[in-house]
């Protein structure tokens, strides 16, 4: 075997994040869902997710019909699907969490993938193509592939080569979502010139989600379901299900006043005044957690202002709400009907 040195591995979830307070602000006890370890399994089941490790022969849609016979539910959704004989972190939303699936797309995925060259090549030689097939790359959907065949640019942030074995590359390979790794195989062989394919498959990531943390099988999750439904015994099931807020812990975060909660569950967009911290490093029309001060996911909104403009604004709205998450009610109303104008 031949191995290389091991590099830094980023995907866009990975970055670092300074809060910045804005105004001083305490939160009332009494109102809230509660912190996650607090939330009854019957509620995580309504608001939650589950890192399913997808096995080789199913779809991504068999395994999700699964998870919902399982926990007998009336919705769930997958985040990014995977070919049937790929195997790896599959993560499932449940009933309400479904609202956030969309917020992972930008977070990147990581894959550990064995390519099968044609022909032998000197191992210096392939790390050298590999590490060029990093940043923007061109590509057009394989044939097998549902979307349309164009032509389109996707992002490698990293490609690690853990082991060469004649003929056969272990690599691993961090990419923004769309990105085909059947093609890149491809394409790495033909820049080498003899031609290859990819032999096996694991996703390994999905943006804060890594499969050493959480991810269960579908026997395992079976068993966790019954333990407690037979015998109240939430130990199993409680390390599987997730609060929906793991979802955006990859997003920057803006934290708001009690005051402001009830407003945002009923539609309304965050307006300066209801900030109270947020992190560093907010652009205009990106996407935006809005959180309690208990750090309770309430929506998921569209900056119209950078951190600074809205650190430094006294009034307007500096959030577009765009998909509420918490139940109204949650937090009383304390807010006028009237409109800002």
């Amino acid at each position: 075997m031949d191995g290389t040195a091991m590099t830094q591995k980023k995907l866009p979830a990975d970055k670092e994040r300074t809060l910045i307070e804005k105004a001083i602000a305490s939160t009332d006890p009494n109102y809230g869902i509660g912190s996650p370890e607090s939330r009854s399994i019957e509620y995580l089941l309504k608001n939650g997710l589950v890192l399913l490790d997808k096995p080789a022969g199913p779809t991504s849609h068999e395994v999700v019909s699964w998870v919902k016979r399982i926990l007998n539910l009336s919705k769930a959704g997958h985040s990014g699907t995977l070919d049937p004989n790929v195997t790896g972190l599959l993560p499932i939303a449940l009933e309400n969490a479904t609202k956030i699936l969309h917020a992972l797309l930008p977070a990147g995925k990581e894959y550990v993938c064995l390519m099968k060259l044609h022909d032998e090549v000197e191992p210096e030689r392939i790390r050298e193509v590999v590490s060029e097939f990093t940043g923007p790359i061109y590509q057009k959907p394989p044939l097998k592939s549902s979307v349309k065949k164009v032509l389109r640019i996707r992002k490698i942030y990293y490609n690690e080569i853990l082991e060469i074995d004649g003929k056969f590359v272990l690599m691993r390979t961090g990419c923004q979502a769309g990105t085909y790794m059947r093609k890149l195989c491809h394409d790495i062989g033909e820049v080498l010139g003899c031609g290859a394919n990819m032999q096996e498959l694991r996703r390994t990531r999905v943006g804060p989600f890594k499969e050493d943390e959480h991810l269960v099988s579908l026997q395992d999750l079976l068993d966790a379901y019954i333990f407690w439904k037979e015998d109240g015994d939430e130990t199993e099931i409680r390390k599987y299900l997730l609060p929906i807020e793991y979802a955006v812990s990859h997003l920057p975060h803006i934290y708001i006043r009690d005051n402001a909660v009830n407003a945002i569950c009923h539609g309304a967009d965050l307006a300066a005044q209801g900030v109270v911290k947020l992190h560093d490093d907010i652009t205009k029309k990106s996407i935006v957690a809005i959180m309690t001060l208990k750090n309770e996911l309430v929506a998921l909104g569209q900056a119209l202002m950078s951190s600074q403009q809205i650190f430094r604004a006294k009034s307007g709205i500096v959030v577009k709400t765009e998909r509420v998450i918490m139940p109204r009610n949650v937090y009383p109303k304390m807010w006028s009907s009237r409109t800002e104008n």
